[in-house]
């Protein structure tokens, strides 16, 4: 087990020593990508919890009901081979309903609000935008 006194050292290690504790602590290579400040804190986290008995229950249902992966919330008039237009500064823009999303100016779109953003260079919502709500609607 790691003492809590080693968290303090972490500051003064270099990569190689973070990613042999990191390899120590999940038993799996670092992920090259992490910068050095990244693994001290994450490393640092880990064997805080680690010494204290490791995360609560609370904490750890929180994550569980977290990564519970819920479907997007679909709009029923809005089927693939759709087609919405919506005038903008005298420019009418087509968008496609695609099975994966949504094609405009021909490039796919996981949201109609990304679509929206491009259009008007604000934050809109891309239902209440393209007129598929209303303001009041929820």
């Amino acid at each position: 087990m790691i003492k809590t006194s080693d968290v303090a050292d972490l500051a003064a290690m270099g990569r190689s020593d973070l990613v042999a504790i990191w390899r120590q602590l999940f038993d799996q290579p670092a992920p090259t990508m992490l910068s050095q400040p990244f693994l001290r804190r994450f490393i640092a986290f880990e064997m805080q919890s680690r010494n204290r008995g490791g995360l609560s229950r609370q904490v750890k249902a929180t994550l569980e009901k977290g990564s519970e992966k819920k479907p997007r919330p679909a709009c029923p008039a809005l089927k693939p081979g759709g087609r919405l237009l919506r005038e903008w500064n005298g420019v009418t823009h087509m968008v496609d309903v695609t099975r994966d999303g949504f094609t405009w100016n021909g490039r796919s779109y996981r949201s109609l609000s990304a679509i929206a953003r491009e259009i008007t260079g604000a934050h809109w919502s891309g239902p209440r935008f393209f007129g598929l709500t209303s303001k009041g609607a929820k």
